[in-house]
C-alpha cells in the first residue's frame, strides 16, 4: 500500500512557544505526535527528547515487513519506557526542567498492519468509510471518571479537570505500556494523529468531516489546524494526516 502524509504544527493564539513536536518517518514506517508540558522551555525539551529517542528505537529494532505483533508491541513499549526514563532523569539533573513531561501518540506501520497507541491525551483516529474511531485512550482524570461511570462523555468535554493527566512521559506511571494495538489497514483508510490542541478546538464530528474532505493530506492537516484555532483552542495545535492508497 502507498501512504501519503501531511503534517503541520503551530503555537496557536494563546501560547508564547510551541511545546508540541511531531515525527514523520521519511520511509513512511511510523508517525508520532507529542505534546510537551512543564512551562517555559521544559515542555519543548520533553517532547523533542521523545521524538528523538522513540523513532531511533523503532527504526533499529522493528523489521517493518516481517516483525510479529508481539515483537512490535514490545519494541514500542521499550522505546516509550526509555523516553520516559530519559525525560525523568533530565528533569532531575536540571532544576529548570523539573517536572517536565510530554504525551505521545503513534502509528507504526508493519506490513499492512498499523499499531496505534500512546501515553497521555494526544490521539490517533482512523476513518474507514463512514466509520470514525478513536484508537487511543486518554490518560486524563476526566476519562477515568467517564470509565468509572461518574461522568458522561458530554460532561467530560467541559469539566475543569479535562486537561489533567495521570499518565504521561516524565511520570512514574509513564512506562506502564503504550497500549499499542494492531489494526489491519485497507486502501481508502484515513488516519489522523493530533495533540489535544486540535481536539480542544474541533469536535469529533468536525474532525471526521475535515479528514474526509479533499485528497491532499497536507491541506487536510492545515484545515484541521485552522478549524481548531477558529474553534477556540487555547493550546499548541499539531496534526499529522496519513492517507492509505492501493
Amino acid at each position: 500500500m502507498k501512504l501519503r502524509v501531511g503534517a503541520t504544527s503551530i503555537k496557536g493564539n494563546f501560547r508564547d512557544n510551541n511545546e508540541d513536536a511531531l515525527h514523520v518517518d521519511p520511509q513512511g514506517r511510523f508517525f508520532l505526535v507529542a505534546d510537551g508540558m512543564g512551562g517555559q522551555s521544559a515542555g519543548e525539551r520533553a517532547s523533542a527528547l521523545a521524538m528523538e529517542i522513540i523513532p531511533k528505537k523503532l527504526a533499529h529494532q522493528i523489521h517493518f515487513s516481517s516483525s510479529p505483533a508481539e515483537q512490535v508491541v514490545k519494541v514500542i513499549d521499550d522505546a516509550v519506557a526509555l523516553a520516559n526514563t530519559e525525560i525523568m532523569a533530565l528533569g532531575e539533573l536540571d532544576s529548570k526542567l523539573h517536572n517536565m513531561g510530554t504525551t505521545v501518540t503513534f502509528a507504526v506501520i508493519v506490513g499492512e498492519t498499523m499499531y496505534a497507541g500512546g501515553v497521555g491525551d494526544s490521539r490517533t483516529y482512523l476513518l474507514r468509510g463512514q466509520n470514525f474511531k478513536q484508537l487511543t485512550t486518554d490518560h486524563s482524570l476526566t476519562q477515568a471518571l467517564v470509565d468509572a461511570g461518574t461522568l458522561t462523555a458530554e460532561e467530560a468535554l467541559t469539566h475543569r479537570y479535562r486537561n489533567v493527566l495521570y499518565r504521561y512521559l516524565g511520570s512514574k506511571d509513564g512506562a506502564q505500556g503504550a497500549g499499542a494495538k494492531p489494526y489491519p489497514l485497507q486502501p481508502g483508510d484515513r488516519i489522523v494523529l493530533c495533540s489535544d490542541g486540535a481536539t480542544g478546538g474541533v469536535s469529533d464530528p468536525q474532525l471526521q468531516a475535515l479528514l474526509a474532505g479533499g485528497n491532499d493530506p497536507e491541506k487536510i492537516a492545515e484545515e484541521i489546524v485552522k478549524a481548531a484555532e477558529a474553534g477556540g483552542s487555547k493550546d499548541n495545535i499539531t496534526v499529522v494526516v496519513v492517507l492509505v492508497e492501493a
